[in-house]
């Protein structure tokens, strides 16, 4: 089972473009993404240094277009791709990298927002002082009791021992001078403190913005940081990635859920690193590649070919699929029992779990084909509950 990644805000660095350029279809598509978010990328990801491409504004755009283009790269056929890749998961921005290779969105949108995502959050940083401080190793209780009564948010939960703090500078510096036993802090590069109150402007800008956005079901199972559920709605999977500005990244149940799943092998897109890192901690077993050059591209193609399987999710235009966004047992809702006809936003049964219990609502109405599962059953991320047919409705 193959998940590909796309890395989040600190993983670029200066010139990390260059070979890629080197690929005149790289550099064309890099050119047209550049035009569409009106920004020099090509500039940015070859000249600039370390200071210039840290900026909100800048990095998020870069990190998004090269992972998309990158991509393309590695599956010259789009298509082909999605009978391989078992999921997809993106690290806060990279979500949306990850949402637009699951074809949630197109490229040009995903462009436009983070776009819009960048400067709505260098805007909010601007604000009040804040900033991100990572607490690597300590007992994670300890660490989050040491989090919560400095007043400051666990803003990146990226699994076992590395916790990422984030609130007022001020908050910052009596958490240094205070720090959980057992535990090293890192204080971080960023502009602001990211996933907290503290960017809720920003959110509400965005929000604004996606309204506009047309959206489709992505073609492979995504995997949300809010929660780790598989969202298998293009309007909630936007609504997700708008909120998730100014709520933490956890990436922890994010690593749980390819864990369910039954993830052999974890591909990174460039600029690559952070993930694997991460994940060869927290998924014993698990093989990670970290494209990070053109010339791994050979190497990454295999690795693809032999983790990749077919994802459950069929993507026939004429069928709507209604899956389980997590781990548990699904519980039918007597409502839909015995029902041909399913109206749009009917709630049809639940997950539930050792840590909660999901209702589940079936976001497109239609003419109920088969349930995949019964009331009792165990189910996994994103396995299909119910086959739709759409009604009233012509699907092109």
């Amino acid at each position: 089972m193959l998940v590909i990644v796309a890395p989040g805000q600190g993983a670029q660095t200066p010139g990390f473009l260059t070979p890629w350029l080197e690929d005149p279809a790289f550099a064309a598509r890099m050119e047209w993404l550049s035009t569409v978010a009106g920004i020099d990328l090509i500039d940015y990801g070859t000249n600039a240094d370390a200071e210039t491409i840290r900026a909100t504004e800048i990095a998020q755009p870069l990190l998004v277009a090269t992972g998309l283009v990158a991509a393309l790269q590695l599956f010259p056929q789009p298509a082909d791709a999605f009978a391989k890749i078992g999921a997809v998961a993106g690290h806060s921005v990279g979500e949306i990298t990850a949402a637009a290779g699951a074809r949630a969105i197109s490229a040009e949108q995903a462009m436009v927002l983070v776009r819009e995502r960048g400067k709505a959050m260098a805007e909010a940083a601007a604000k009040t002082p804040t900033g991100m401080t990572a607490v690597l190793g300590g007992d994670r209780e300890e660490v989050l009791a040491a989090i919560e009564k400095h007043g400051l948010t666990p803003a990146n939960d990226n699994g076992p021992g590395q916790i990422v703090a984030a609130g007022t500078l001020e908050q910052l510096e009596a958490f240094a001078a205070d720090p959980p036993a057992k535990a090293r802090l890192m204080p971080l590069s960023v502009a602001g403190a990211f996933h907290t109150k503290h960017m809720e402007p920003a959110v509400g800008h965005l929000a604004r913005l996606a309204q506009s956005v047309s959206t489709h079901d992505p073609r492979t199972r995504l995997i949300s940081n809010k929660d780790g559920q598989i969202v298998h709605d293009g309007a909630k999977a936007l609504e997700r990635i708008v909120g998730q500005i100014a709520s933490p990244v956890r990436w922890d149940l994010c690593l749980d859920t390819m864990s369910n799943i039954g993830v052999t092998g974890i591909l990174e897109m460039p600029p690559a690193g952070t993930l694997t890192g991460i994940a060869k901690r927290a998924l014993k077993g698990v093989e990670t590649f970290a494209l990070k050059t053109p010339d791994q591209l050979e190497d990454a193609r295999a690795f693809v070919e032999k983790h990749g399987e077919a994802n459950p999710i069929e993507t026939t235009p004429t069928w709507r699929m209604v899956v389980a966004p997590a781990k548990g047992t699904f519980k039918l809702s007597e409502q839909v029992s015995g029902l041909d006809l399913i109206p749009a936003g009917t709630e049809i049964g639940a997950i539930a779990s050792l840590r909660d219990t999901i209702a589940i609502t079936s976001a497109h109405g239609g003419e109920v084909i088969e349930w995949l599962v019964e009331d009792g059953d165990l189910v996994s991320p994103g396995q299909p509950l119910l086959r739709l047919h759409p009604t009233g409705v012509h699907h092109s």
